[in-house]
């Protein structure tokens, strides 16, 4: 088990799904641009470094039905699927490290809230665009929220790499041009705020 595992490992079993600084009761960004980028309830998503994220609840009641998330942590997945129920049963369970997964399919639509930020050698921000490259399919989209540059420096006890929608189209390429880009004030459960920025990527034809 690597260190980055164990540290994922750690957190999700030493602290509830409400006691960590990304806890969102809603995604409604996320879910927003996802519906944006492909309304097709056949449209295959794969959600990176979903730990216990409820990105996944909300596009199953949007009636999405194809849909897979990746975490390197098993005891986040496991928080997921006691949560969902048999809903669980549908969902591709991934357990990777998304620098050294080989996608085994492609999706429409790869989305990543604050996976990549925490890539701060550029050895692994290469490793996940390669993966990103051999899943994504040609005309899908890319959705990827990092730390804004006003963002924090540290997450989880981690160094982050800070990004905008500019370093993101140069890691990512010119084979993805870039759609749109938000910006979302992220409040934690202990009523800090966090700046994240989203940005929605379309890849060539």
């Amino acid at each position: 088990m690597s260190d980055r595992t164990m540290h994922w490992e750690n957190v999700y079993a030493t602290k509830g799904e409400t006691e960590v600084s990304w806890y969102q009761a809603s995604p409604a960004t996320s879910l927003a641009m996802i519906r944006t980028a492909n309304s097709d309830h056949d449209a295959a998503i794969i959600d990176i470094g979903g730990g216990a994220s409820r990105l996944v609840d909300a596009l199953l009641q949007d009636g999405y039905r194809h849909l897979a998330v990746l975490d390197l942590s098993a005891n986040a997945l496991d928080v997921v699927k006691k949560r969902i129920g048999q809903a669980a049963s549908t969902v591709d369970w991934i357990v990777a490290d998304v620098t050294t997964w080989q996608p085994a399919k492609t999706y429409d639509v790869w989305h990543d809230r604050a996976a990549f930020h925490f890539l701060t050698d550029p050895r692994d921000r290469a490793a996940y665009v390669e993966r990103l490259r051999s899943a994504v399919a040609s005309g899908g989209h890319v959705i990827i929220a990092t730390f804004a540059p006003d963002g924090p420096e540290k997450c989880s006890g981690l160094p982050v790499q800070r990004h905008d929608s500019a370093s993101l189209a140069a890691e990512l390429g010119r084979e993805f041009e870039l759609m749109e880009t938000r910006r979302e004030m992220h409040h934690t459960p202990w009523d800090s705020t966090q700046a994240f920025q989203f940005s929605r990527f379309q890849r060539s034809l």
